[in-house]
């Protein structure tokens, strides 16, 4: 039952080249950025990453995107990221954009054992007809567009079909866990972080404070230590800001 791993490079240790991973966080805050520079210093590439964002320019998922570690991406806001669009409209990396509240509902789907489920966003739009681009060539044409989406009416309203998400792996950031794998969130990092630890197959716990079992109050828990696998204690984090705006 203890799953505490000595360092993150043991715990990120067995994700090779394609894997698919649900990074939680939401632009730099939650982040589970001691994971991120495990898995750069490890070598592994083409990944596939299931996040809100992409992090920004070197920090985060830049990270991984500026040494050109992630093949796929499905996300759903990418404007902090000028690496980012280059390497869209170069055609060097895919990418899904999803509205926010449905990869949200996609990760939690996956994480429940729900294969799919409807909703109302994106009805109307490309979300549904099909048509976004996924990939440009290196002309700048559209390689890989989105496939048309199944929808269904529903008390005279018409719904979308959407795919649960499930990945190899989840990275996420607590603030504090158990040698159990139970994990709580501290204010704004209760985002993504308990969408994608229940959505990975093997889920990765960065944790801030670690403690022992029973130190926790069970109706403090955000995610149970049943979805976790690994935890790995990574005190005193540098918190970033993603833009700093002061007073003149």
């Amino acid at each position: 039952m203890d799953k505490v791993v000595g360092s993150a490079a043991e715990a990120v240790a067995d994700v090779s080249d394609g894997s698919s991973l649900a990074v939680g966080g939401f632009g730099l805050c939650g982040i589970p950025e001691g994971l991120i520079v495990a898995l750069l210093e490890s070598g592994v590439k083409d990944l596939e990453t299931v996040s809100n964002n992409c992090g920004v320019d070197g920090i985060g998922l830049g990270l991984l995107l500026e040494h050109n570690r992630i093949r796929r991406t499905v996300s759903s806001y990418v404007g902090e990221n000028k690496e980012f669009a280059r390497q869209f409209l170069a055609g060097e990396l895919e990418v899904e954009l999803t509205p926010q509240g449905t990869l949200a509902e996609r990760l939690r789907a996956g994480g429940a054992g729900i294969p799919a489920f409807y909703t109302p966003s994106g009805v109307g739009t490309q979300v549904a007809d099909g048509g976004l681009p996924w990939r440009y060539d290196s002309t700048g044409a559209v390689a890989v567009a989105s496939p048309p989406k199944e929808t269904r009416e529903f008390d005279g309203r018409t719904y979308v079909l959407e795919r649960a998400i499930c990945t190899d792996f989840a990275l996420v950031h607590a603030f504090l866990g158990d040698r159990h794998g139970n994990l709580v969130y501290r204010e704004a990092a209760a985002n993504f972080n308990p969408e994608c630890a229940a959505a990975g197959r093997i889920t990765v716990a960065e944790v801030e404070h670690l403690v022992e079992p029973g130190d926790i109050d069970p109706a403090q828990v955000h995610t149970p230590g049943i979805h976790v696998h690994r935890v790995v204690h990574s005190p005193d984090p540098v918190k970033r800001i993603e833009r700093e705006t002061v007073r003149r």
